[in-house]
């Protein structure tokens, strides 16, 4: 499913999501489909996903709790 005329996914690929862990602790990241975040429990992080594209930088994350 894309968003636009330029073919852009409004989703993540589940297959990319497997492989990714978060960069700080090395741990499991959870998908926040509504919010389009990768979450880190471990590290209470919250990664933005843009334009279908994960960013898993820790100073582009937003702090959770």
């Amino acid at each position: 499913m894309t968003s636009d005329a330029f073919n852009t996914p409004n989703t993540v690929d589940p297959r990319l999501l497997e492989t990714l862990v978060c960069p700080v602790t090395r741990g499991k990241l959870t998908y926040d489909r509504e919010a389009q975040e990768l979450v880190s429990a471990g590290a209470k992080l919250a990664f933005p996903i843009r334009d279908g594209v994960p960013i898993m930088l820790a100073e582009e994350a937003r702090q959770l709790g």
